[in-house]
């Protein structure tokens, strides 16, 4: 067991560091201020300096390097804004893996190098409107016809809705109830069968575009059904990386917060000397440090154990859980120590701990994840419906 980088990891993340922190703050506050994702020219930089599918096969365009390496970058990135890291999350750790594990070799090249060239954005749309939580509740349906499915339906909290090129959508492919019958099918955003509700106005996740969509009688290729009906475990495995990427951004908003409001406590002078000096802050900023440390270590153990596959699902949800709880609690006290400062606008804090909120509530709830955990501790799933 080792808990040290490697000097390739050490090296990978402090360049990724060195570029967030040189060239991303001033596109975050504009991000913010304009609730305008991350430009296309943006996301085609960070793909031309290697940031995008660092953990995708060299094959497809990526790296090749594993989960771990990704999560390293995602981190550093998120510590600016989710903003600004969500390209990166979504071509290491979203439905770009569904597609590069399960999909048809034809879509793979279609789709997966270009994601890391940052020339194509593709989102995932799983929730609909009495489909959250309850993801085997799925109503959209695709009937296939011949060399065709034909997609009808209406999806819900779609990040990346509307902005991004292409859509991995979870749907019913078959008449069987429950998961046996669900699927996931590809669909580009230029499609005449698709189209998009208005954009949603959140909390948080500013730059992160959010709406529903609706499908009437969209037909796409049966080649871009990315798992076929009966696929819901294999989705969901892919989904157990997709935690971890979760975790991570929230963590990134956790550690960025204690890396700004520690220079802030050593210079801001009160009562004749500086915040440090009270033994309260003291015992604030190491609680924060443990806090950091222990989603960090959760993170990285889940990505590591998974190797070249998938984090396990008690695994994943555990640093899940711990990240986005540990993030509201330690943004939270960030925002107390700065004071007005930390309160306002002009600074990044306050929407450190907006976003902190969402991470919890974003791709799957904390709650869900100790259903998760407790099933996984005893070996079976529990029937939330009895």
């Amino acid at each position: 067991m080792n808990f040290q980088l490697t000097d390739e990891q050490k090296a990978l993340q402090e360049a990724a560091r060195k570029y967030a922190r040189e060239r991303l703050p001033a596109l975050a506050k504009e991000i913010e201020e304009t609730g305008e994702p991350p430009s296309h020219e943006l996301i085609h930089e960070y793909g031309s300096m290697g940031f995008l599918g660092i953990n995708i096969p060299e094959q497809y365009g990526g790296l090749g390097l594993g989960n771990l390496e990704a999560l390293l970058v995602i981190e550093e990135f998120a510590k600016v804004s989710g903003a600004v890291a969500f390209p990166v999350f979504e071509s290491c750790v979203g439905p770009v893996r569904a597609i590069e594990r399960f999909a048809g070799e034809k879509l793979k090249q279609r789709v997966v190098p270009a994601v890391c060239r940052g020339e194509k954005v593709v989102a995932v749309s799983m929730s609909e409107p009495a489909a959250g939580s309850a993801l085997t509740d799925l109503t959209t349906r695709g009937v296939i016809t011949g060399d065709k499915v034909v997609l009808n339906g209406t999806k819900r909290w779609c990040s990346g809705g509307g902005h991004a090129d292409g859509y991995v959508v979870y749907c019913r492919l078959s008449d069987t109830p429950g998961p046996k019958g669900i699927g996931a099918v590809y669909v580009e955003k230029e499609n005449p069968g698709m189209r998009f509700g208005k954009p949603e106005h959140l909390m948080g996740f500013r730059g992160v575009p959010s709406c529903d969509l609706y499908f009437d009688n969209c037909e796409i290729s049966i080649d871009d059904i990315v798992v076929p009906a009966g696929g819901f475990k294999q989705l969901m495995e892919a989904f157990d990386l997709e935690r971890c990427g979760n975790a991570t951004m929230a963590l990134g908003q956790a550690s960025g917060a204690l890396e700004d409001v520690l220079p802030y406590v050593q210079e801001r002078i009160q009562f004749g000397k500086p915040l440090v000096d009270f033994q309260a802050v003291q015992i604030k900023l190491a609680e924060m440090q443990i806090r950091v440390d222990a989603a960090r270590l959760l993170i990285h153990r889940a990505a590591v154990n998974s190797q070249a596959g998938l984090p396990s699902i008690l695994e994943s949800s555990v640093a899940k859980c711990f990240a986005n709880e540990i993030a509201r609690e330690v943004c939270g006290h960030a925002v107390q120590l700065m004071g007005g400062y930390g309160y306002s606008r002009e600074y990044p804090m306050e929407r450190r701990l907006r976003d902190a909120w969402g991470w919890g509530i974003a791709g799957g709830a904390v709650d869900i994840q100790k259903v998760n955990i407790a099933s996984a501790m005893v070996g079976r799933r529990f029937d939330q419906r009895r």
